[in-house]
């Protein structure tokens, strides 16, 4: 057990974590590259040059004559796959903190790092990208010095494109970080922290054996679902999985158990022998909290049953998606889906698409809010169209996030004028180091949800990070918009938005609609409402076939009865006909601005 070596790479997204993954395995001589970032294996992360998901590997490493066993937890750096991160620093002992050299300490890697000393981690400073020609090492070395109040020579200076002091950050993972404690002939304890979804082989949970150890064949069960399964095969994580006899003690491996059912297993839970078990679950993990949440609906209304088995599927991959089944007047059954950003929400749909086959329709996500009534009753609503009548609402309360914003100083200005305009206070700002600044928002998290991050991104050139966490409720004058098509309420196009917003939003969004609707045989009316009030009204003109063209001259009461013979009908249309919303309409309300 004094051999093994149990670490994750943590830090901001962009500050070259998996390229650095890449030399280490290369050192170790534990896979060939062939091209970059080997373990960001999924497409979408190929396309978009970012990790959506922590990925184990054991590598072997020689260290003064004696052979060490590293297992190494690559994570993901945006803000929306943090949850990723908590679980890959449970299963771990020591973690990488990776600091860029041109860009310097940002907000997702303070965030990180405070997370990893909560769990009593050693931290390994380590700048990267030090062949830049714009790096700033020195700089960023206070910085971090700062950060953390370690020694200057703590810090790690390396390059994972030229490979420069990968064999330093090898040694010091060996020498700095320290072997896992637990106790080898005391009852099974593994924690589960991942698990994927193989058509063959059922549900493969990957897990970290803290105490006791676990044999091919035993019979294991999980501490909280209280399920009993033999293990079929234990092995641990190179490129492929590679079947072992047995993991014991400070192990990192993975348990196939043919578990067919994605309900049975759940990230978090504790595993065990049935005959001697552990007598409490491994403490310390926690739950997860949805910031965003949006309906998704299957466009095939008979792919429903599908779509609940697709999204189990992905949750066994992705626990931080939460789901639970809810209808909708427009669109039929679908799923209430709770996401930890916009982001994510857009992962979730591409990877249903790719992986499942699925296509469906994503409604305007909106976050959720405390409704008290006239009786003093408290509810919880995620949606608009769970509302109660305006009139037996007493307050309605929304809740607020601490947005922690690190910038440069000439960007303060424009930053400061976004956030005030999305409703937030500014708590406090401080210098950091040089010309950086870390400026702390109160904000209310609806305003945040849709386009925060991307105008923010824009407006200080990439150079702002941003990090925040759920403060607290507050009451809040919210009202509630409704979009009517010919008299009818589209309950997936409602939204819950501030009264001082809802009127421009309202016009915004009929001019929108209007642009998007294909026009029909009659005349649609397109309104935006609050209660009984309408806002703003667009009409999408109807396509008119002329009557009057074969009537060359004669009396003008024969084009009269020809007219009015085609009113009749477009009347009889309207009553009939029915508007449908393409789901482009969804999408681009979410970009109105």
């Amino acid at each position: 057990m004094k051999h093994i070596r149990n670490f994750c790479i943590i830090a901001h997204i962009d500050h070259g974590k998996s390229t650095l993954a890449d030399r280490l395995l290369e050192r170790t001589q534990t896979i060939q590259i062939t091209e970059g970032q080997m373990l960001d294996n999924m497409d979408l992360e190929r396309e978009r040059g970012i990790t959506i998901k922590s990925h184990a590997i054991q590598m072997e490493y020689l260290s003064g004559g004696e052979k060490y066993i590293l297992n190494l937890i690559d994570t993901p750096g945006h803000v929306d796959f943090s949850y990723e991160v908590s679980r890959s620093i449970a299963a771990c002992e020591g973690a990488l903190l990776v600091v860029d050299a041109t860009q310097g300490v940002q907000a997702q890697t303070i965030s990180n790092l405070y997370m990893a000393i909560e769990h009593d981690l050693e931290i390994i400073p380590v700048i990267n990208k030090i062949d830049m020609p714009s790096a700033m090492p020195d700089e960023v070395e206070d910085e971090i010095v700062e950060l953390l109040g370690c020694k200057r020579e703590d810090i790690l200076r390396a390059s994972g494109k030229t490979g420069e002091g990968v064999d330093e950050i090898l040694e010091a993972v060996v020498q700095r970080i320290p072997s896992p404690t637990g106790d080898t002939h005391a009852p099974l304890q593994a924690l589960i922290f991942d698990s994927l979804f193989n058509s063959f082989r059922g549900i493969i949970t990957l897990c970290k054996v803290e105490n006791g150890s676990i044999r091919k064949g035993d019979k294991v069960k999980f501490f909280n679902t209280g399920m009993e399964y033999t293990a079929d095969e234990v092995g641990v994580l190179k490129m492929d999985m590679i079947p072992t006899q047995q993991l014991s003690t400070g192990e990192v491996g993975y348990i196939i158990s043919g578990i067919k059912n994605a309900k049975e297993v759940k990230v978090g839970d504790t595993i065990t022998h049935v005959d001697e078990p552990c007598d409490k679950a491994i403490a310390g993990f926690q739950e997860v909290k949805p910031m965003v949440f949006a309906g998704v609906y299957p466009i095939d209304p008979s792919d429903y049953e599908n779509l609940r088995t697709s999204l189990e599927k992905l949750q066994l991959n992705d626990a931080s998606l939460t789901f639970m089944p809810e209808s909708s007047v427009a669109l039929g059954f679908g799923f209430r889906c709770g996401f930890l950003g916009l982001l994510h929400m857009e992962i979730v749909q591409e990877r249903l698409d790719r992986e499942f086959n699925m296509d469906v329709i994503t409604t305007v996500p909106n976050v959720s809010y405390m409704v008290y009534d006239k009786h003093g009753n408290a509810k919880e609503v995620h949606n608009p169209s769970g509302l109660p009548e305006q009139t037996l609402i007493e307050h309605i309360e929304e809740p607020y996030i601490r947005a922690t914003i690190i910038t440069d100083a000439n960007y303060i200005g424009p930053i400061m004028k976004l956030c005030l305009d999305k409703r937030g206070e500014l708590l406090k700002q401080e210098y950091v180091s040089g010309n950086r600044v870390e400026l702390h928002f109160m904000i209310p998290l609806g305003e945040i949800v849709i386009d925060f991050y991307d105008k923010l991104k824009s407006i200080s050139k990439g150079y702002a990070s941003f990090d925040y966490h759920i403060d607290s409720f507050r009451p809040s004058k919210l009202a509630k918009l409704d979009i009517l098509l010919n008299g009818e309420s589209v309950d997936a196009l409602s939204t819950l938005t501030h009264e001082s917003n809802a009127v421009t939003l309202g016009r915004k969004m009929c001019e929108k609609l209007k642009e998007l609707i294909p026009r029909q045989q009659f005349d649609i009316a397109i309104q935006a409402a609050i209660g009984a009030k309408i806002v703003a009204r667009e009409t999408v003109k109807q396509v008119r076939k002329d009557v009057t063209a074969k009537c060359y001259g004669g009396d003008v009461s024969r084009k009269r009865k020809l007219l009015e013979k085609q009113k009749k009908g477009k009347k009889r249309m309207k009553q009939i006909g029915n508007v449908e919303v393409p789901q482009k309409a969804f999408l681009a309300v979410l970009k109105l601005d």
